[in-house]
């Protein structure tokens, strides 16, 4: 039996696509929204930046009488006090020091982490990512006093006081550890498991151990995403304000001295409300937060290359 078609048999007709008129006109809608935003955002940031610099090179009664207008006269001198007589120099140093190794360990453990979670397969691999989670979306504000307590009393049962407890670096890059390792892991977890299968078999057929692959092939591998989230580690450490006043608070004994930036840059305005210097106020703050604009500007493009590594892949 055969089946006819009828010749009065109309043909279905093609859905109506869109006009590309209008696809264009919501494109450039949506392309202007965003340069607008972007440009009201950059000036509600760069702004108060830009005039912060400025004061730094102006006296106090031009500060006080004369804050819109530029300087009649540059002045350097600001800088040199905040460095010398407002401890900057020796509050960059310890932030440093902190940092050196705060960043280092978390971004080692982070990875290794990471890598665990993402390329192998074990009972309760997910509960451990979640509890990771966990740590990345619940606010630092709850956990203040239980990690006071947590810091003060593990110090005292180990019996490390004087090493890791509280008002030393010991205990603060510990802290500084823990705060930015979910973060860590959340980033490099999605980022490890991008990478190509193909080459850890084929370094495990070689013979190569799982800790050589990791270190040798998939960390190398990774870096991208490394650089990326370093320098995030690096801007939250460096920015970071709660953490150094909870646990590096002045007690008998404590010298400022041990302060690290941010602490040092608090101190100085309450120094400058006393010693009228506001110059090498502002002056301090443009030398905090210069080091972090310089490295932002110099790796911006490797930030870009990891954010977007894991979706071109």
């Amino acid at each position: 039996m055969t089946t006819t078609t009828s010749k009065h048999a109309l043909p279905t007709a093609p859905a109506p696509a869109a006009p590309p008129e209008r696809s264009k006109r919501e494109g450039r809608l949506l392309t202007g929204f965003s340069h607008v935003f972007l440009a009201v955002w950059g000036l509600m940031v760069g702004v108060p930046l830009i005039w912060a610099t400025i004061q730094s090179f102006r006296s106090d009664d031009e500060i006080l009488h004369q804050p819109l207008s530029l300087p009649s006269s540059w002045h350097l001198g600001a800088f040199g006090r905040a460095w010398t007589k407002g401890h900057i120099g020796e509050y960059f140093f310890n932030t440093i020091v902190v940092m050196a190794f705060s960043v280092t360990l978390s971004m080692l453990l982070g990875a290794m982490v990471a890598y665990v979670l993402a390329r192998y397969r074990f009972p309760g691999n997910r509960i451990v990512y979640y509890l990771f989670f966990t740590g990345l979306v619940m606010p630092i504000f709850l956990g203040l006093i239980p990690l006071y307590k947590t810091v003060q009393n593990l110090a005292a049962m180990l019996g490390l006081s004087s090493v890791i407890g509280l008002n030393t670096y010991g205990g603060l890059i510990l802290v500084y550890i823990a705060y930015s390792l979910p973060f860590t892991v959340f980033f490099l977890h999605s980022f490890f498991r991008t990478l190509s299968t193909d080459v850890a078999e084929a370094g495990l057929i070689d013979g190569a151990s799982h800790t050589t692959l990791f270190f040798r092939v998939m960390l190398p591998m990774a870096k991208p995403g490394l650089v990326s989230i370093g320098l995030f580690n690096i801007i939250g450490q460096w920015n970071q304000f709660i953490l150094p006043n909870l646990l590096m608070k002045p007690q008998s004994g404590f010298e400022e001295g041990k302060f690290v930036l941010t602490q040092g840059l608090l101190n100085l305005v309450n120094n400058s409300k006393y010693e009228t210097d506001w110059a090498r106020l502002f002056a301090g703050m443009t030398l905090a937060m210069l080091p972090i604009l310089v490295t932002y500007l110099v790796f911006n493009r490797q930030i870009q290359a990891g954010l977007t590594g894991s979706i071109t892949k």
